[in-house]
């Protein structure tokens, strides 16, 4: 581990610079609420039903795993050129490193989603209802992996939390991230009523899900239209992706940060 002092204290200011940089987009995501009420109305069931079932899935992740689990048996995919193998060993890198694997696997889904969003942008109305769980399952696909790339282990369910904490933050408002960045850092404090605070959340899995969801009401709301939804879904998708690989990689990145910085000065 090479990684200095003074280079991981100025790697953290810029992480905290990002972190004010996060705008309140409230006026939207109110917005956002109103294209999803009417798909909810006139949707077929046969389709309500189908992201239901989605939608347990996702909840049974953040219990389970479930069939979204991550393994860190990619580890070695993604550092090609090096001898790592376990995630004891991604804990020995310098943290340049895990964030060059990062980029790779951010691109990567980048183009999953701008194809995913390009196909199920052609059929409309139909087609979008299956496009959002599609979605959620491709971001936390990458959120698990971002995590394996830093060292962290998504099989343990503390993990899942904050992975589930870090789509949370996305799509909060202001005051939402304000309080999500608290609590995340206060995630690794040894105390074990903090640790009792954070995971009794899991309980809301469901609210996270739906305004999740809810968030891309107003963008998705042009990829109703037949067609014409290839152009806005692909986009559309593609930057979501890009959102959620940015917060899980400042996220993840500012918590390796602060356990080598607090190493640093054990004594």
């Amino acid at each position: 581990m090479a990684d200095s002092k003074e280079w991981l204290t100025e790697e953290l200011k810029k992480v905290e610079v990002w972190e004010k940089d996060q705008s309140d987009l409230w006026f939207w995501e109110k917005l956002g609420r109103l294209p999803f009420k009417i798909i909810d109305k006139f949707t077929p069931t046969f389709i309500q039903n189908k992201i239901g079932l989605l939608l347990d899935e996702l909840g049974q992740y953040v219990q389970t795993g479930g069939s979204y689990l991550s393994s860190a048996s990619k580890i070695p995919a993604y550092y090609p050129d090096l001898v790592v193998n376990t995630l004891e060993d991604v804990e020995k890198l310098d943290i340049s490193t895990m964030d060059t694997a990062v980029e790779k696997i951010t691109g990567n889904r980048k183009k999953i989603a701008t194809f995913q969003g390009a196909g199920t942008g052609i059929g409309g109305i139909f087609t979008l209802t299956i496009d959002i769980p599609l979605l959620l399952s491709l971001q936390l696909k990458t959120l698990q992996d971002i995590a394996i790339c830093y060292g962290y282990d998504p099989k343990i369910k503390e993990e899942r939390l904050f992975i589930v904490k870090c789509m949370q933050f996305v799509s909060a408002d202001i005051v939402g991230k304000q309080a999500i960045l608290a609590q995340l850092s206060q995630f690794d404090n040894p105390d074990d009523s903090t640790k009792r605070e954070v995971l009794s959340e899991l309980q809301g899995w469901r609210e996270v899900i739906f305004s999740f969801r809810d968030q891309f009401g107003w963008k998705k709301l042009f990829q109703m239209i037949p067609i014409a939804g290839l152009v806005f879904g692909a986009f559309i998708n593609r930057s979501a992706v890009n959102d959620i690989a940015e917060a899980g990689k400042m996220l993840y990145r500012k918590r390796r940060i602060m356990e080598r910085l607090g190493s640093d000065e054990s004594p």
